[in-house]
Protein backbone atom coordinates (compact mmCIF):
# COMPACT_ATOMS: atom_id res chain seq x y z
CA UNK A 1 0.00 0.00 0.00
CA UNK A 2 1.61 3.37 -0.61
CA UNK A 3 2.84 5.50 2.24
CA UNK A 4 1.00 8.83 2.76
CA UNK A 5 3.34 11.70 3.48
CA UNK A 6 0.66 14.52 2.75
CA UNK A 7 -0.57 14.71 6.74
CA UNK A 8 0.48 11.64 8.75
CA UNK A 9 -2.86 12.11 11.86
CA UNK A 10 -4.88 11.59 8.28
CA UNK A 11 -4.87 8.39 6.61
CA UNK A 12 -5.90 8.78 2.72
CA UNK A 13 -7.00 5.85 0.74
CA UNK A 14 -6.76 5.34 -2.98
CA UNK A 15 -10.26 7.20 -3.07
CA UNK A 16 -9.26 10.37 -1.15
CA UNK A 17 -5.63 10.66 -3.49
CA UNK A 18 -8.36 10.41 -6.63
CA UNK A 19 -10.54 13.05 -5.17
CA UNK A 20 -7.46 15.23 -4.04
CA UNK A 21 -6.81 14.92 -7.38
CA UNK A 22 -9.77 15.56 -8.95
CA UNK A 23 -10.12 18.60 -6.60
CA UNK A 24 -6.73 20.49 -7.36
CA UNK A 25 -7.29 20.19 -11.29
CA UNK A 26 -10.50 21.82 -10.52
CA UNK A 27 -12.39 22.45 -7.15
CA UNK A 28 -15.30 24.11 -8.70
CA UNK A 29 -17.26 20.30 -9.91
CA UNK A 30 -20.13 19.56 -8.13
CA UNK A 31 -20.23 16.88 -5.23
CA UNK A 32 -21.93 14.60 -8.02
CA UNK A 33 -19.62 15.06 -10.42
CA UNK A 34 -17.13 14.43 -8.46
CA UNK A 35 -18.90 11.12 -7.25
CA UNK A 36 -19.60 10.30 -10.14
CA UNK A 37 -15.85 9.84 -11.26
CA UNK A 38 -14.67 8.11 -8.39
CA UNK A 39 -18.15 6.17 -7.91
CA UNK A 40 -19.02 8.03 -4.00
CA UNK A 41 -22.28 9.39 -3.76
CA UNK A 42 -22.43 13.40 -3.59
CA UNK A 43 -22.87 13.39 0.60
CA UNK A 44 -19.80 10.36 0.93
CA UNK A 45 -17.94 13.08 -0.92
CA UNK A 46 -18.93 16.23 0.91
CA UNK A 47 -18.06 14.12 4.39
CA UNK A 48 -14.36 13.22 2.90
CA UNK A 49 -14.09 17.59 1.73
CA UNK A 50 -15.27 18.21 5.47
CA UNK A 51 -12.62 15.48 6.78
CA UNK A 52 -9.73 16.93 4.51
CA UNK A 53 -11.32 20.66 5.82
CA UNK A 54 -10.52 20.04 9.37
CA UNK A 55 -7.11 18.16 9.12
CA UNK A 56 -6.16 21.53 7.13
CA UNK A 57 -4.83 19.22 4.08
CA UNK A 58 -7.09 21.88 2.01
CA UNK A 59 -6.07 25.23 2.85
CA UNK A 60 -8.30 26.83 0.48
CA UNK A 61 -10.40 27.21 -2.63
CA UNK A 62 -9.40 30.05 -5.30
CA UNK A 63 -9.75 30.58 -8.75
CA UNK A 64 -6.32 30.95 -10.79
CA UNK A 65 -6.11 33.13 -13.45
CA UNK A 66 -4.09 33.13 -16.79
CA UNK A 67 -1.16 35.40 -16.10
CA UNK A 68 -1.29 35.56 -19.97
CA UNK A 69 -4.43 36.09 -20.37
CA UNK A 70 -4.78 38.53 -17.11
CA UNK A 71 -1.96 40.52 -19.16
CA UNK A 72 0.39 40.27 -16.03
CA UNK A 73 3.95 40.58 -16.15
CA UNK A 74 5.65 38.08 -14.23
CA UNK A 75 9.22 37.84 -12.17
CA UNK A 76 11.71 35.70 -10.80
CA UNK A 77 13.75 37.08 -8.11
CA UNK A 78 16.88 35.27 -6.87
CA UNK A 79 17.74 37.12 -2.99
CA UNK A 80 20.71 36.64 -1.32
CA UNK A 81 20.44 38.62 2.20
CA UNK A 82 23.95 39.92 3.76
CA UNK A 83 23.50 38.78 7.08
CA UNK A 84 21.94 35.60 8.79
CA UNK A 85 20.17 35.99 11.83
CA UNK A 86 16.13 34.78 12.65
CA UNK A 87 15.59 38.07 13.14
CA UNK A 88 16.94 39.26 9.64
CA UNK A 89 15.13 36.10 7.98
CA UNK A 90 11.72 37.01 9.71
CA UNK A 91 11.97 40.82 9.29
CA UNK A 92 12.40 39.94 5.43
CA UNK A 93 9.49 37.24 4.94
CA UNK A 94 7.14 39.77 6.90
CA UNK A 95 8.06 42.69 4.76
CA UNK A 96 7.52 40.43 1.36
CA UNK A 97 4.50 38.43 3.01
CA UNK A 98 2.61 41.94 3.11
CA UNK A 99 2.87 42.95 -0.12
CA UNK A 100 0.02 41.77 -2.45
CA UNK A 101 2.49 41.17 -5.55
CA UNK A 102 4.70 38.55 -4.52
CA UNK A 103 2.47 35.23 -5.42
CA UNK A 104 5.36 32.76 -4.11
CA UNK A 105 8.29 32.80 -1.50
CA UNK A 106 10.51 30.40 -1.01
CA UNK A 107 13.50 29.56 1.50
CA UNK A 108 16.11 27.48 -0.34
CA UNK A 109 19.11 26.31 0.05
CA UNK A 110 22.68 27.05 -1.90
CA UNK A 111 24.09 30.64 -2.62
CA UNK A 112 20.56 32.10 -2.54
CA UNK A 113 18.67 32.73 0.27
CA UNK A 114 15.11 33.17 -1.09
CA UNK A 115 13.23 32.54 -4.74
CA UNK A 116 10.32 35.28 -4.86
CA UNK A 117 8.07 35.45 -7.76
CA UNK A 118 6.91 38.59 -7.74
CA UNK A 119 2.96 39.47 -10.32
CA UNK A 120 2.91 43.22 -11.80
CA UNK A 121 1.05 44.89 -14.17
CA UNK A 122 3.84 46.11 -16.45
CA UNK A 123 7.14 47.25 -16.13
CA UNK A 124 6.74 50.86 -14.26
CA UNK A 125 4.81 49.06 -11.62
CA UNK A 126 7.44 46.16 -11.34
CA UNK A 127 10.39 48.62 -10.82
CA UNK A 128 8.14 50.15 -8.20
CA UNK A 129 7.90 47.17 -6.30
CA UNK A 130 11.48 45.98 -6.83
CA UNK A 131 12.51 49.06 -5.19
CA UNK A 132 9.92 49.39 -2.50
CA UNK A 133 10.43 45.14 -1.48
CA UNK A 134 14.15 44.73 -2.78
CA UNK A 135 16.15 47.20 -3.82
CA UNK A 136 15.32 49.88 -0.85
CA UNK A 137 15.20 46.89 1.91
CA UNK A 138 17.38 46.54 4.32
CA UNK A 139 19.92 43.96 4.79
CA UNK A 140 20.03 42.46 1.29
CA UNK A 141 23.33 41.91 0.03
CA UNK A 142 22.12 41.45 -3.56
CA UNK A 143 19.05 40.45 -6.07
CA UNK A 144 18.50 39.22 -9.49
CA UNK A 145 15.23 39.45 -11.53
CA UNK A 146 14.28 37.02 -14.57
CA UNK A 147 11.26 37.81 -15.98
CA UNK A 148 9.18 34.92 -17.46
CA UNK A 149 8.56 35.08 -21.09
CA UNK A 150 6.34 31.87 -21.48
CA UNK A 151 4.69 30.90 -18.66
CA UNK A 152 5.31 27.19 -20.08
CA UNK A 153 3.23 25.66 -16.79
CA UNK A 154 2.57 26.75 -14.24
CA UNK A 155 0.73 24.52 -11.37
CA UNK A 156 -0.60 24.35 -8.44
CA UNK A 157 -1.10 20.78 -7.67
CA UNK A 158 0.81 18.62 -5.17
CA UNK A 159 1.81 14.62 -5.13
CA UNK A 160 -0.36 13.41 -1.89
CA UNK A 161 1.47 9.86 -2.42
CA UNK A 162 4.73 7.85 -3.16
Amino acid sequence: MAQDYCVTALRLDETDHHLLALLQKDSSRTLAELGEVISLSPSAVQRRVDRYRKAGLLDRQVAVLDPVKADALLAVCLVTLAKESNAIHAAFRRRLLAAPEVQQLYSVSGDTDYVVVLASTGMAHHREVADRLLKDAPNIQRYTTMFVLDPVRAGLSLPTKR
